[in-house]
């Protein structure tokens, strides 16, 4: 047996076909998932590209359990370390016995496997390998053995040899039987694999049983019933469970053409603390029926994004892209568009009182979020604590076209509709935007007016235009960032107060659809969204508790070991303490553009503000409700300027004047009045009221 062995190896001697080098063979590897990179060049997320096997990305062989390389050579080749890629003893003994008995017995080294997983040629077909196949098989061994090292040959080995199914290779059969990664495997799991080499479909209980023959050769204590267990829960798995994902719908944006490995601009460690943030406060809002956010956070000055989360939950819809109402997100560049025209100053008192504007749709009243009227505030209030009514009078001051047109210019493309289809509501952010859009606006007044566009990939450093004046973007940060200024509404414990210096925004849709917190420090600029992509109302969730905890934890986890101050005051801007007559509010130094600074804000007729009747608008036509119980229905007469006047209702006195009144309607034509005491008229409007009640 000695001699046949002898002569077999003489006879494999001579060269077949150049093999390739290490370095070749892993250059030709091809992972079935391309792989998306961070900005570092850490795995982020995947996604699969070849459909036909399943192999993850090439593993070194010192991530590979030292159990699963025991087991290897175990099984497959225990002479590994000794032979020179061709085995003699056991060449010679598969002869013999292929000879003089019926069941055939194997040879192959694991260097012989290699050279037929590296060479298609040598592979075998249906019949099995030829005879000279066969010869060249061992020849490429050899040649393997002489230009490469033992580790090598197993790094390579074990990286192309098929598993089980379309499981190819340690890292993908690791991952799809024992969700885990090669370095994890334990000494009954590395037994599984190393009985599955020979017989990739063999059924579970041929496997568990040489699984356990093996594990037992190498530990005679190993347990039996532990391995068929596990060869029953690996083997029963439907598919090869993907690895976790951090950012899949940046993979599928990213991750197109021959491209196996794409590096982004996302931030490992911050796209992972952004995800679980996200899903931790979705879960605690989830009884107030708020099932989705998203969330993004770019690099002020690069516009480089290093947190992208889409969705927080099981959909495929892309949050971030999505198009939503954006609430009093808006209302900073109004506010900045006044100032910047030289209409108002950061101490310009604005009426909040009730207010009607008539349309061709019927009379717009806005309502503070609070439902009540704080009187007269000063500008930096105004905005600070998102009141209302003051932005739509402002946006009666500055134009709705002209105010459309900045939305624009700050990148809003969303808007595509002209002015008057989003009419006075605009100020309250009824247009639909995404929240990439919105970030990358207030991004625009972190960077003190001038706009960049965002990029998900590395890019060149890129030039910024001018969008907005670099005075007015100053002060308008400012008030975002006064939480003295926004205590009127949110009170001075709140979720948008962070230890450093930011300025924030929140915003909410109609009805409780959609939930904002935008906002930006010195280095970054966050977006949150939260609501639900079907568009049904969260229950009781402002922007404050809803959004705003996710946007303070994200931007606080942005700044742990980085400092945020406050921007430098560009040039063109003074301070200048001023105070109001009479006081609705304490002296304070204020920012001002210079030439418009004054020491005193004196308000002229507030005393008594000239009395009108809001609602209903004169020649106003209400219709009764068919659908609301006869008796119940209500109608609201509002009116400024009411103090010391009465209501009167076709002559007939209906009590004190006050800002509102509730009145049960009732068909016909109408005339409403305010008389002072000596029943003199001081105004007065005449409405319709149609259709009736059914008895």
């Amino acid at each position: 047996m000695r001699r046949l062995a002898a002569a077999l190896v003489l006879a494999l001697a001579a060269p077949a076909h150049a093999v390739p080098t290490p370095e070749q063979v892993r250059a030709a590897y091809r992972a079935s998932d391309a792989q998306l990179l961070d900005r570092h060049g850490v795995p982020i997320d995947s996604l699969r590209i070849d459909m036909a096997v399943r192999r993850a990305q090439w593993v070194g062989l010192a991530d590979i359990s030292p159990a699963m390389r025991l087991a290897l050579v175990r099984a497959e080749d225990r002479r590994f370390m000794q032979h020179d890629g061709v085995d003699v003893g056991a060449l010679g003994k598969a002869a013999w016995d292929n000879l003089l008995r019926t069941r055939a017995r194997g040879a192959s080294t694991i260097t012989m496997q290699l050279a037929a997983l590296v060479d298609e040629r040598l592979r075998a077909g249906a019949g099995g390998r030829s005879w000279g196949q066969k010869w060249d098989q061992a020849s490429a061994a050899r040649e393997l053995e002489a230009g490469w090292s033992k580790a090598q040959i197993m790094e390579a080995y074990l990286n192309l040899v098929p598993f089980r199914g379309e499981l190819q290779g340690i890292g993908a059969a690791s991952q799809g039987l024992f969700g885990k990664a090669p370095s994890g495997l334990n000494q009954a799991e590395s037994a599984i694999l190393a009985s599955l080499l020979r017989a990739p479909s063999a059924a579970p209980r041929v496997v568990a049983q040489r699984a356990c023959a093996l594990a037992r050769e190498i530990n005679p204590a190993a347990k039996c019933a532990g391995i068929e267990w596990d060869v029953a829960a690996a083997l029963s798995r439907p598919a090869a469970a993907a690895a976790p994902t951090q950012a899949p719908h940046v993979a599928q944006r990213l991750l197109k053409g021959s491209a196996r490995q794409v590096r982004s601009t996302l931030d490992a460690g911050i796209q992972r603390d952004a995800v679980d943030t996200l899903h931790a406060h979705l879960a605690a809002l989830r009884e107030r029926n708020v099932t989705q956010g998203a969330l993004v956070a770019i690099d002020n000055d690069s516009g480089e994004i290093v947190a992208y989360v889409a969705n927080g939950g099981a959909s495929e819809v892309d949050g971030v892209l999505a198009l939503r109402q954006a609430g009093s997100t808006l209302k900073p560049f109004l506010y900045q568009l006044a100032m910047e025209r030289g209409w108002i100053t950061a101490a310009s008192p604005q009426d909040d009182s009730p207010l009607e504007i008539a349309t061709a749709a019927g009379p717009y009243v806005p309502q503070n979020y609070d439902r009540q009227f704080k009187g007269w505030v000063s500008t930096r209030t105004s905005l600070a604590s998102s009141l209302n009514v003051p932005a739509v009078r402002m946006l009666q001051l500055t134009g709705l076209e002209r105010f459309h047109a900045r939305l624009r210019a700050l990148g809003m493309d969303s808007l595509s509709e002209p002015a008057a289809f989003y009419g006075y509501s605009l100020a309250l952010g009824s247009g639909d935007v995404s929240l990439l859009e919105l970030a990358n606006a207030y991004r625009t007044l972190a960077n003190g007016g001038l706009r960049g566009s965002v990029t998900l990939q590395p890019r060149a450093a890129q030039a910024k235009s001018r969008v907005l004046d670099a005075k007015t973007a100053f002060i308008v940060g400012d008030i975002l960032s006064d939480r003295a200024a926004r205590s009127l509404t949110f009170g001075l414990r709140n979720e948008l107060a962070t230890a450093f210096w930011s300025a924030v925004k929140t915003g909410t849709s109609k009805d409780m659809r959609d939930n904002w917190c935008v906002g930006y420090s010195e280095k970054y600029t966050v977006a949150v969204w939260v609501g639900n992509f079907d568009g049904s109302p969260m229950w009781d969730v402002s922007g404050v508790t809803g959004a705003a905890p996710v946007w303070r934890d994200v931007m606080e986890r942005l700044h742990r070991a980085l400092p945020s101050r406050a921007p430098a005051a560009p040039p063109g801007l003074v301070q200048q303490t001023v105070s109001y007559q009479p006081a609705l509010e304490a002296p304070r130094r204020e920012w001002f553009v210079r030439g418009t600074e004054s020491a005193q804000v004196t308000l002229l007729g507030t005393e008594k503000r000239r009395a009108a009747i809001l609602y209903p608008g004169p020649d106003g036509v209400i219709a009764l409700d068919p659908d609301i119980p006869a008796g119940r229905e209500r109608v609201v007469f509002r009116a400024q300027g009411a103090q010391g006047l009465s209501w009167r209702l076709d002559g007939v006195a209906l009590g004190a004047g006050a800002a509102s009144h509730a009145w049960q309607p009732v068909a016909g034509e109408h005339e409403l009045a305010l008389v002072d005491a000596g029943d003199k008229v001081v105004a007065a409007t005449r409405f319709s009221v149609r259709g009736s009640k059914a008895n």
